[in-house]
């Protein structure tokens, strides 16, 4: 008759082994938590990076509600009314998600699949705005100059404004007030800027809330300066709305969170098609769909903070 020695694992030895489970989560649950607390310290790291630069360089730095002013198929400036439809879509996919999550409860696979496919909607569309934002980002709106004022400053950007201080495009500049809009996409050479400034009370200025104003001389001095130069657009070495690490960390920060919402539309997909072919149906629970739940909800979260941090403040 065999005997069982001290050092077999018996059979009915759950994951845990050493009494209940913490806080009444499974093991699967928990390693979702742990990961997520682990990301959300990285995210918490680069925005605190974000702010300690904003600070730092608070005169140059950009407004938001100067840069990101687009809205498809409407003219004029819409300043953050489409990045506040992409919040509104990605919170109303973290809705969706709830109530995938709910019905999954209730094993109700073709509920659950119904709100599935709306979250994968919803952050397809996110995603997509996302790209189209980026677009107008890189490719630049109004045109900006950049020159030198001294070894310890630097290349600053500069936007020309009008005698009353009111920042104008180089569209404007260069064709007059009343052609409005040109210069959308078209391009000027520094020359074109200076003949600009020559014939009106033209001045440059900082992009930010407290960047300082030079006058129509001091203006035609810099722009008459060997290192001055027309920027349109941003990229990671030029930015045409203010502070290049404005641009960087636009770049980055946002990027690394589109990753983020990417990888979630891959996960919630690969769950959707699971629960459509009924494996969590067999299984008698949808605690995966719970899970990557979690995930979505975190994503979700942390773009408000992004859109705060970015937009807002």
């Amino acid at each position: 008759m065999a005997t069982t020695t001290s050092l077999e694992m018996p059979q009915e030895e759950k994951v845990w082994g050493g009494g209940n489970e913490p806080m009444k989560a499974s093991y699967g649950k928990l390693m979702m938590w742990f990961f997520l607390i682990s990301d959300a310290l990285t995210f918490s790291g680069f925005l605190t990076a974000y702010g300690l630069m904003r600070f730092k360089y608070e005169p140059s730095w950009p407004v938001a509600e100067r840069v990101f002013t687009h809205f498809p198929g409407i003219e004029g400036d819409q300043p953050l009314l489409y990045v506040a439809l992409m919040t509104f879509i990605l919170i109303v996919s973290s809705v969706t998600m709830v109530l995938a999550v709910h019905e999954g409860r209730h094993n109700k696979k073709t509920r659950v699949g119904l709100w599935m496919i709306a979250t994968i909607v919803g952050g397809a569309i996110f995603l997509g705005s996302q790209a189209w934002e980026w677009y107008h980002f890189i490719v630049g709106d109004s045109g900006a100059v950049e020159v030198v004022f001294s070894d310890e400053m630097g290349r600053q950007t500069m936007r020309p404004a009008d005698a009353e201080g009111n920042f104008i495009s180089l569209g404007d500049l260069v064709h007059g007030d009343a052609a409005g809009g040109h210069g959308h996409h078209e391009h000027f050479s520094i020359e074109q800027v200076r003949d600009a400034f020559a014939g009106g009370e033209y001045q440059l200025r900082q992009p930010g809330k407290a960047g300082m104003t030079l006058d129509h001389e001091a203006s035609l001095a810099m722009l008459n300066s060997d290192n001055a130069m027309v920027i349109h657009g941003a990229n990671m070495t030029r930015n045409e709305y203010g502070h290049q690490q404005f641009a960087n960390f636009f770049f980055f920060i946002t990027g690394f969170h589109g990753f983020h919402v990417f990888s979630g539309v891959i996960l919630n997909f690969i769950i959707f098609y699971n629960v459509m072919l009924g494996t969590y149906q067999r299984r008698g629970h949808y605690e995966m769909v719970e899970k990557v739940g979690l995930y979505w909800h975190f994503v979700d979260l942390v773009w408000v903070f992004v859109f705060t941090f970015f937009y807002l403040v």
